[in-house]
C-alpha cells in the first residue's frame, strides 16, 4: 500500500521526490520506495522528512512511532494549565497573539471577552495588514446548537446576542485584507485560540460558562499528538461553516 500522506505532503509543497531526496540526503530511490512500497524511514530521516515538508512525523508514519515516545512529547507540548479562562492574564493573550507571524485561529461561540477588548481587535487589524492570516469562527446565533449552549450555560438567548455583539464589534476589520469572519453549527467541546503553532484550549463544562473552565495552553512539538488534533478539528469546523455576509 503506498503511502499517500507522503505523496500528498510533498505535492502541497510542491517538491519533487528527487527534491526531497537530495535536501536529506538519501538515495533518490529509498524515498521514491517510501511513498510507493510505504517502507519505513530510519528515526533521522523520518525526523527530517517531517521538518522538511512542514508536517507532523506522526502523520506521516503513525506506525512507526511508539506510543510511549507519541505521549512523551505530547506531554511536552503542554506550557500551562489554567483552572478558569479569567485566571489567563490579558498578557497571555496579548503575547499569544502580537508573536504571530503566520495564522491566527479564534474558533468560539462569542468569545464575546476578546471582541470586546478593542486592544485585541487592533492588534487583528495589525498582524492582518503585515500578512498573518487571521480567521475568526463564530457560532451561528440562529442555530440550535448556539440555543442549546445557552440553555447548558443558564443564560438562555443571551448567547445568541453576545454573538451578535462580537460581529457588530468585529465590523472595524471586516474589510481588512487577511481576514475572515465565518459562522458555524457544530457542537464545541472546547473554544480553540491559535497563533502559529501555540494554542489555548478553553474547555467546555456543562452547567458552567467558558469564563469559568479550565485552559490548556500549549504548544506544538515534533511528534506530539495533542496540538495536532486540535489543529485538525479547527480545519474541519472552518471547512463547513459559512463566510458572514454570504
Amino acid at each position: 500500500m503506498a503511502n499517500e500522506r507522503l505523496r500528498a505532503a510533498l505535492l502541497q509543497k510542491g517538491v519533487s521526490v528527487a527534491e526531497l531526496a537530495e535536501a536529506i540526503q538519501v538515495d533518490p530511490k529509498t524515498a521514491e520506495r517510501w511513498i510507493t512500497q510505504s517502507r519505513q524511514p530510519y528515526r533521522r530521516h523520518r525526523f527530517a522528512t517531517a521538518s522538511y515538508l512542514g508536517v507532523d512525523e506522526t502523520y506521516l508514519w503513525p506506525e512507526a512511532i511508539p506510543r510511549d515516545q507519541v505521549a512523551a512529547a505530547s506531554h511536552s507540548e503542554v506550557i500551562a494549565i489554567y483552572p478558569h479562562r479569567w485566571t489567563v492574564t490579558r498578557d497571555v493573550w496579548g503575547r499569544l497573539f502580537s508573536e504571530a507571524s503566520e495564522e491566527i485561529d479564534v474558533l468560539v461561540y462569542s468569545g464575546l471577552f476578546l471582541a470586546d477588548d478593542a486592544g485585541m481587535v487592533r492588534l487583528f487589524a495589525e498582524k492582518a495588514r503585515s500578512g498573518v492570516r487571521v480567521r475568526i469562527l463564530l457560532g451561528d446565533p440562529d442555530s440550535a446548537e448556539v440555543a442549546q449552549r445557552g440553555a447548558d450555560e443558564g443564560v438562555g438567548d443571551g448567547m445568541a446576542a453576545q454573538i451578535r455583539s462580537a460581529l457588530v464589534l468585529y465590523r472595524p476589520i471586516t474589510g481588512v485584507e487577511n481576514v475572515e469572519i465565518r459562522l458555524h453549527d457544530t457542537i464545541l467541546y472546547n473554544s480553540i485560540y491559535r497563533a502559529d503553532d501555540e494554542y489555548l484550549i478553553n474547555t467546555h463544562v456543562y452547567g458552567t460558562r467558558a469564563g469559568n473552565a479550565p485552559v490548556l495552553h500549549l504548544r506544538r512539538v515534533a511528534g506530539g499528538d495533542m496540538v495536532a488534533t486540535y489543529a485538525d478539528s479547527f480545519e474541519r469546523v472552518w471547512a463547513r461553516a459559512t463566510p458572514v455576509g454570504s
